[in-house]
């Protein structure tokens, strides 16, 4: 199955398979002499010889990966496996490997390791490992001379890391490249959007506040949307790569500029915390959205990012009228706590500073610095 990111292992599976089936057949030339029903341990090869080939062609396509081959390849195994003591003496098979080979019979282990992961390897391992000690009427604690147990369960657990480990790069792959392609998709719709709607949002604002009376309402109105909608986009851009827990800061700021700002930052993407970036956004976006409510017709916004290793410093500045001394005061008495809220709170809760300077006629400064933790990309 070309979907199974195991394919190319089981695949090679079967070619240890294969040689395993060549010494096999060696080993059952070798050992015909020394058998009490030879005729009986061929017949049983027969069988084991068609086994091999359905097993190889059913991993090797794909059709048999799964808990039914996989199941009756044990049982095949543990039963030829057995099959040693009516074909063979209790003194040979004592000093010999049971006669399918040990060899031939890790493949059973092999299979469920490649299907299941290493735990499940293990535990195959473990029953055919047994069924052969069972054979042998005893368990040789001297794996010196005694190996097979520990090739099977080292087999086991070494190939079911493998496949483990192959699903999981291949399920971050996958994850990767579906985020690199939503990205592009939103990408492009940002754009779309910023060249059209925000635009004409942006012009209405501006020309309604302007031309003033009944329009201004509607300049008003244009402008609540034009934020809304930079939020949503800033909001989507960040939501792939918060998946991942981290976000570009820069990528989030530039979302939330207007045509009226200018964002300038380093080159380089400031990757940190995805929740950490989002709320510094939020918060730049509700200064931002202060400048085109308060801060008067024709004012224009500055944003400046400064990555100084573990924390970065936000500035969000404007040209426009101001703020009154003892104005937000009086606000804040009043009941009115907005900013203290979305900007003051948001970067306190992150365990930052955020600091206004303004004055009426100088326009409006804000500094936000927040602690970050460093995220490589």
């Amino acid at each position: 199955m070309r979907s199974d990111p195991v394919t190319p292992l089981w695949r090679g599976a079967q070619v240890l398979r294969l040689l395993s089936y060549l010494y096999a057949l060696g080993f059952r030339i070798a050992i015909d002499d020394g058998l009490v029903h030879p005729g009986v341990a061929w017949v049983l090869f027969g069988f084991l010889t068609v086994w091999t080939v359905a097993c190889g062609v059913a991993y090797y396509v794909g059709f048999g990966r799964n808990w039914y081959w996989v199941g009756a390849e044990l049982v095949i195994a543990c039963g030829l496996m057995l099959s040693t003591s009516y074909v063979a003496s209790e003194s040979w098979a004592l000093n010999n490997q049971t006669w399918p080979t040990t060899l031939w019979a890790t493949n059973a282990v092999i299979s469920a390791a490649l299907l299941a992961g290493p735990i499940v390897g293990l535990a195959a391992g473990l029953v055919v490992g047994g069924t052969s000690a069972f054979v042998k009427g005893w368990l040789d604690l001297n794996f010196g001379r005694n190996a097979s147990i520990i090739v099977m369960l080292v087999s086991g657990v070494a190939v079911g890391l493998a496949a483990v480990n192959a699903r999981r790069a291949h399920a971050e792959l996958a994850a990767a490249a579906q985020i690199a392609a939503a990205a592009a998709e939103r990408e492009r719709l940002s754009r779309e959007v910023h060249d059209g709607v925000l635009q004409v949002l942006s012009f209405i604002s501006k020309r309604g506040r302007e031309l003033g009376g009944p329009t201004a309402e509607l300049a008003e109105l244009a402008a609540t949307q034009e934020a809304a909608l930079r939020r949503l986009i800033t909001d989507v851009d960040g939501g792939a790569e918060a998946a991942c827990g981290t976000a570009d800061l820069t990528a989030l700021l530039r979302a939330a500029g207007g045509d009226g700002t200018a964002v300038s930052a380093p080159a380089e993407p400031v990757v940190i915390d995805a929740t950490t970036a989002r709320e510094i956004s939020a918060a730049v976006i509700n200064a931002l959205d202060n400048v085109a409510h308060h801060a008067g017709p024709g004012a224009r916004a500055f944003v400046l990012l400064e990555d100084l290793d573990d924390t970065v410093v936000v500035s969000v500045r404007d040209d426009g009228v101001g703020i009154a001394a003892g104005r937000l005061d009086e606000a804040r008495r009043q009941g009115r706590l907005g900013v203290a809220q979305s900007i003051v709170g948001r970067i306190e809760s992150l365990g930052g500073t955020a600091i206004l300077d303004s004055d009426e006629g100088i326009g409006t400064e804000w500094e936000l610095t927040v602690p970050v933790t460093r995220v490589t990309r």
